[in-house]
């Protein structure tokens, strides 16, 4: 089973950023404190998204988080790389005060081609706030009714930009699975340090949740340019400790211990994945092509064994439970099957039905 290159330089990464992300050992069981501890979470497969949190949680269950989020103390927006993420509420205006100018700016293109101007933006707004006032919310389909009613389209791919924009604007933000409601009724005061000062929070944050990382995958991850992670990490490097590997500097939290061998099912778009821009810690070059089939952009859920992605699984849903269909690359070994049996009924708890692997 495994890369048999799988050196002891990459298990030192991997088995760092196991603890790190609270994946070997649970950050506690606030959906909040989980989501704010890793500054931004990939969501935009929800329900894997939702996993993501659970996973680092010690019983949290699905209908937990799920309640939790449609409160509003966590929300889901547009605030880096053009994709949704949690975020703690209080953390997104200021996060969208440094990358949301930055990702309307990224998409004038195709919102040229989709014939957007910034007067239809500007009536999608007033729209926006007139069926959301007084602390209303409104789902994503009556939301799309009411731009249409306005007389603004939302054909095509019209809609969703929309939504982006008014989004990354600090206008409108996600408090459910289609749910939206005005960011102002969410957060009345929110945080807005000055720049330099959010550039250091979002360096500090991003290594000591993702660390070890480097520079590069600290610009990647936020849309931040380099010389702007330089910057935040020039401001925040007393606060983190270095690790030299192959010649490479990374960056973590201090006093950080390494995890044990652990073996876990994650989303498919989960930060042990998602929040470097360079994965070849985690999973050997010749299998990446079997995560993202065909190169379209969807990840498949992982299995993860002593931080090695060592094969996918599926899930399918029957009558009053879950079957869950592992896939190694190589045949798993006694300790992983072992493994794997111990993460489905964690999962079955987060779930609430039986779970199942075939």
């Amino acid at each position: 089973m495994g890369d048999r290159d799988f050196s002891a330089a990459r298990r030192r990464l991997t088995a760092l950023r196991l603890s790190a992300q609270g994946i070997a050992r649970p950050i506690g069981d606030d959906p909040v404190e989980v989501v704010r501890g890793m500054v931004a979470m990939q969501a935009q497969d929800y329900s894997g998204a939702l996993w993501s949190i659970g996973v680092r949680t010690r019983s949290s269950t699905r209908t937990e988080i799920e309640s939790v989020h449609e409160t509003g103390a966590f929300v889901r927006s547009w605030p880096i790389r053009g994709t949704l993420h949690f975020v703690a509420a209080d953390d997104l205006p200021w996060m969208l005060s440094l990358t949301g100018e930055r990702m309307v700016r990224a998409s004038e293109g195709r919102r040229r081609q989709l014939e957007l101007d910034a007067g239809q933006f500007d009536r999608a707004e007033r729209i926006a706030r007139e069926r959301m006032a007084s602390g209303a919310t409104v789902s994503r389909p009556e939301l799309l009714a009411a731009f249409e009613a306005g007389g603004l389209s939302v054909t095509g791919q019209r809609g969703v930009h929309i939504l982006a924009q008014l989004a990354q604007t600090a206008v409108i933000v996600l408090v459910g699975q289609n749910e939206w409601a005005l960011l102002e009724h969410r957060i009345a005061s929110p945080r807005l340090p000055d720049r330099a000062d959010a550039l250091r929070e979002l360096a500090l944050r991003y290594f000591r949740s993702h660390g070890p990382a480097t520079i590069q995958d600290l610009a990647w991850w936020s849309s931040l340019t380099l010389t702007e992670a330089r910057a935040g990490l020039a401001a925040a490097r007393e606060q983190l400790d270095e690790l030299r590997v192959g010649g490479v500097e990374y960056y973590l939290r201090p006093g950080l211990e390494p995890a044990s061998s652990t073996v876990r099912l994650l989303p498919g778009f989960d930060e042990y994945l998602l929040g470097y821009s360079d994965r070849s810690a985690p999973l050997a070059g010749a299998h990446s092509s079997v995560i993202v089939p065909g190169g379209n952009g969807m990840f498949l859920p992982t299995v993860v064994a002593r931080g090695e992605v060592v094969g996918t699984w599926r899930r399918t849903r029957r009558a009053g439970r879950v079957e869950i269909r592992p896939q190694p690359f190589d045949a798993f070994d006694a300790t992983t099957s072992a493994g794997i049996a111990t993460a489905a009924r964690r999962y079955a708890r987060f779930l609430g039905v039986p779970v199942t692997i075939v």
